[in-house]
């Protein structure tokens, strides 16, 4: 068995486990709240709140901007905890069960059956954030007029980048152990290594986390009422943006690499 009938396993696994429909529904939910939380949570305030009138005249009237603060903020938050729950028990529990052995006494080689595991969660959560970024685009538009379509693709791609460092951290973890629980307790433990390190600022400009600030600058500096282009994607800062961009695409192969040599060497 060969990568392609891998994949469509762990894919056909994806929707039968109804992991595909838990990411989807969830970031759904977050794409749609996103907008209407930026535009509505003054009259909220008002209603709540006692003396909510003089609250109100005290925050500047909402923009796109914050919808797309809020889209982002919601997006990365449920997207990363998602991204490390589904990954945790991806490898530890096939092979505390017995099953990762009876796929491999086929023909199918190691390395393809952790790649796929990997492809099959990283179209889950495309998937999924196609559909938040939908959602979050035609409400944005409605509530607040035209948006910059290449910008709001632009800033989907790299939260989608963002949400694939924790899925190949979370998968590595998974490889190391036959245990659920302590991989998730690594997986949890890397994502908070991480937020912690990324509050520093000369490290910070080098690890993940930077790239939901370029994310942010692609939404709001492409055009979001111009219909722009996609410049702040490329030039990035000045390219201060840059390293954080290799810095994750270098967590996540260096990930999948190590899980799969640690998978080779493994008995089942």
């Amino acid at each position: 068995m060969s990568f392609g009938p891998a994949f469509h396993k762990e894919w056909l696994e994806q929707r039968r486990t109804y992991r595909l429909l838990i990411v989807a529904v969830v970031l759904l939910l977050f794409g749609l709240m996103s907008p209407l939380l930026a535009r509505y949570t003054p009259e909220i305030i008002r209603l709540a709140a006692p003396k909510g009138e003089e609250l109100i005249k005290l925050i500047p009237p909402p923009t796109a901007g914050d919808a797309v603060d809020q889209y982002l903020k919601n997006i990365t938050q449920f997207g990363v905890l998602l991204a490390l729950i589904m990954t945790m028990g991806t490898m530890s529990l096939e092979k505390d069960r017995g099953t990762a052995a009876l796929m491999l006494s086929k023909p199918l080689s190691r390395t393809a059956f952790v790649l796929a595991k990997f492809a099959s969660l990283a179209l889950t959560f495309a998937l999924s954030l196609l559909l938040a970024g939908a959602a979050g685009f035609y409400y944005t538009w409605v509530l607040f007029g035209p948006l910059s379509l290449p910008g709001w693709l632009g800033l989907n791609l790299l939260v989608l980048l963002f949400l694939l460092v924790f899925v190949a951290l979370s998968l590595l973890c998974s490889t190391l152990t036959k245990s659920q629980v302590l991989a998730g307790g690594m997986s949890f433990g890397l994502w908070l290594t991480l937020s912690l390190l990324g509050a520093f600022p000369r490290i910070g400009d080098y690890l993940p986390r930077q790239l939901t600030d370029w994310a942010a600058r692609v939404g709001k500096g492409g055009g979001l009422v111009s219909l722009g282009d996609l410049s702040p994607l490329i030039d990035g800062r000045n390219g201060s943006f840059w390293p954080a961009l290799a810095v994750s695409l270098g967590l996540i192969v260096g990930s999948l690499l190590a899980a799969c040599l640690i998978f080779k060497q493994q008995e089942l």
